[in-house]
């Protein structure tokens, strides 16, 4: 036993401060310079789980945590050289079941007055829980920053009086400006005029009435770039209490290429909407050339009869001629007006919408998709409510509708017995006018009923399946909704419906 063991022994023993350490309510240890345990309190035993016999000649580092002890190793071989008097660490200490658990521990050095040998006296606190809650903070903090740095979206936060407090790398890119030139500045730099001169009465507003514009509930907004360009965004405000005041946090998604996708995607549907109405005149094409010539074969008839009124000598022609006259106009304004319905059914239109009287509509196009369809023998019926509110539509493209529907209906009834075609209009209970139209034709198939507006399903032959495919976008498109039924006598009933001219508007 050396002389600083006997030294302690009798420290132990003799020392009016032992029952100091005893009473302490930290734990405290005596460590040799070689690293070497050579006594501690009850307090300190009970910390590490082991009793005060079984420490005593144990190497410190036999309970301190592997990646703590470089660096207490570190600060005892200061004290031994004389660089330092004391240092205080954060450190792991190992419980008897192998877990770790943080402390504070201050050591300093001190001789033996008798023999003169240098060891330090470690005070150890327990600070695992103010730890382990300051870690946790931070782990949080770092992913936050993190998600705040990579989000696609830019995010930015300011406080009550719009002073930009972070701006995230993304809004770095989509602005043009660095994090350091805006933060401190207001938020409306991010702003064009008019929207600039009033996002401070926006803020101030809430918090005094708590009426929400734009916090909470996600609009379309303009933003100005550093290079002052204007562009769509999307913003979202989130409210954040903290300690008597309020953060704002701006979730911000620059829109500009959804509007150019969205504007191209119209451009293609409205392309769509007119190759299916040309398609739909090719097939009547035939038809309608038959429907002209009538009038036009009238049209001769009358003015060489008109010719030969007027080359008899003993024969007054005046009365006679006007009337032959008269009826070739008339035959003129018929061949003009199927004319005028097949280029209006054929061009692309302007798209808007406008208020419509719906029976007209249906009547228009009931003429138009009948054209040439004398040879099936399909019996029409219309029964069209009187007094229904005006929808508000694009004309042609609903009437493309009605006309698909009704010759896909002729052509169904094609080999029936029936060749019964009714067509029918209501006001439903919800402000909505529903069109019906029924056949009596061979009904429809289970397995094509569940996908029959999909593109390229069909029933015919030599069909593509786009027609229905377009009525439903066209009938989408206006807010409403189209659906088909088998009908148990035989049959199918397409029933589709449009909104009012009140509830369009809502």
């Amino acid at each position: 036993m050396g002389p600083l063991t006997s030294y302690i022994d009798k420290f132990a023993e003799e020392s009016p401060l032992r029952g100091v350490l005893e009473r302490a309510g930290v734990g405290i240890k005596l460590v040799s310079l070689d690293g070497t345990i050579l006594d501690s309190n009850e307090k300190f035993a009970e910390m590490v789980g082991r009793t005060r016999a079984e420490i005593a000649g144990e190497s410190v580092w036999a309970l301190s945590h592997s990646d703590d002890r470089a660096a207490e190793q570190a600060m005892i071989e200061r004290l031994r050289d004389g660089e330092i008097g004391s240092y205080t660490i954060e450190k792991r200490h190992l419980r008897a079941d192998g877990r770790s658990f943080w402390t504070r521990v201050t050591s300093s050095l001190v001789r033996d007055p008798v023999s003169a040998l240098p060891y330090c006296v470690a005070i150890v606190e327990d600070v695992d829980a103010r730890v382990r809650a300051q870690l946790d903070l931070e782990e949080r903090e770092i992913r936050l920053r993190t998600i705040f740095e990579t989000a696609p979206d830019s995010i930015i936060v300011i406080d009550e009086s719009g002073t930009i407090l972070n701006f995230s790398r993304s809004a770095e890119v989509l602005f043009g400006y660095d994090a350091g030139e805006v933060l401190g500045q207001n938020a409306s730099v991010l702003m064009p005029a008019p929207y600039r001169d009033g996002h401070d009465g926006y803020i101030r507003r809430y918090l005094a009435t708590g009426e929400r514009r734009i916090i909470g509930i996600g609009r379309i907004v303009v933003g100005q770039r550093r290079d002052g360009s204007v562009f769509p965004m999307e913003l979202a405000v989130g409210e954040m209490p903290l300690r008597g005041r309020h953060l704002f946090t701006g979730f911000i998604r620059d829109v500009s290429e959804r509007r150019d996708t969205e504007k191209r995607l119209q451009d293609l549907q409205t392309e769509l909407l007119h190759v299916g109405r040309v398609s739909a005149m090719a097939q009547l094409a035939s038809a309608l050339a038959h429907e002209v010539n009538q009038p036009l074969t009238a049209i001769g008839n009358y003015l060489q009869a008109a010719r030969r009124f007027m080359a008899v000598s003993d024969v007054a022609p005046g009365d006679r001629v006007v009337e032959a006259l008269d009826k070739a106009f008339a035959q003129t304004e018929r061949a003009g007006q199927v004319v005028r319905t097949m280029r209006a059914f054929v061009k692309k239109g302007d798209g808007a919408r406008r208020p419509e009287v719906l029976n007209t509509a249906i009547e228009e196009a009931c003429a138009l998709a009948m054209a040439g369809l004398a040879d099936l023998g399909v019996r029409l019926s219309l029964d069209l409510a009187h007094g229904l509110p005006d929808v508000l539509i694009d004309k042609v493209p609903v009437q493309q509708v009605v006309v698909n529907l009704v010759r896909n209906a002729a052509e169904a009834m094609r080999d029936s017995e029936r060749r019964e075609l009714k067509i029918r209009d209501w006001l439903t209970a919800n402000k909505r006018v529903a069109v019906e139209i029924c056949d009596t034709g061979p009904g429809l198939a289970p397995e094509v009923s569940a996908q029959l507006f999909q593109p390229f399903v069909t029933t015919k032959a030599s069909g593509m399946g786009m027609g229905l495919s377009i009525c439903r976008s066209i009938v989408n498109s206006h807010g409403g909704s189209i659906r088909a039924e088998a009908l148990a006598e035989g049959g199918t009933r397409f029933i589709f419906d449009l909104p009012v001219v009140e509830e369009a508007s809502e």
